[in-house]
């Protein structure tokens, strides 16, 4: 079965998994759905909260853990965590923005968690960061439609 086949859920499914760990692309399931005529804001609305909820849930793991396990069992150099605390301390929960970028998204979420920002100003910076990349995929697949 495809992902299309689900229709919103297998959107929600795989933003959702996109904005975890787990290498996904979203961008394809998102595609493939507007080009198969969904509604576009549907679309917008159902992306944006699937992943904005997988974010959250590395957004989480990081606010459970602590760096001494992030050291020990994921092998993370005490320098490379406090180049990400730095950061944190410098730009706040505005830095939640970028965690739609692939690769250090996910990492930025975990370091937010783990330096235990506030998870409201997280949320909303999330996503407004992650609404904005789903807007841009759908107006250039509407605007390369024509």
């Amino acid at each position: 079965m495809e992902w299309i086949e689900l229709g919103l859920l297998g959107l929600f499914l795989a933003t959702f998994l996109a904005a975890t760990v787990v290498p996904f692309s979203s961008e394809a399931v998102l595609a493939g759905l507007i080009l198969a005529d969904f509604d576009p804001v549907s679309c917008l609305i159902v992306a944006t909260l699937g992943n904005t909820l997988g974010g959250l849930t590395s957004f989480g793991l990081g606010y459970l853990g602590n760096w001494h396990w992030i050291n020990r069992y994921l092998k993370v150099e005490e320098s490379s965590v406090n180049k990400w605390k730095q950061t944190v301390d410098k730009f706040g929960s505005y830095t939640a923005l970028l965690c739609w970028l692939p690769f250090v998204g996910d990492l930025i979420a975990i370091a937010l968690g783990l330096f235990k920002a506030s998870v409201w100003k997280v949320t909303i910076w999330m996503t407004l960061g992650k609404a904005a990349r789903y807007a841009f995929v759908i107006w250039a697949l509407l605007y390369s439609a024509r």
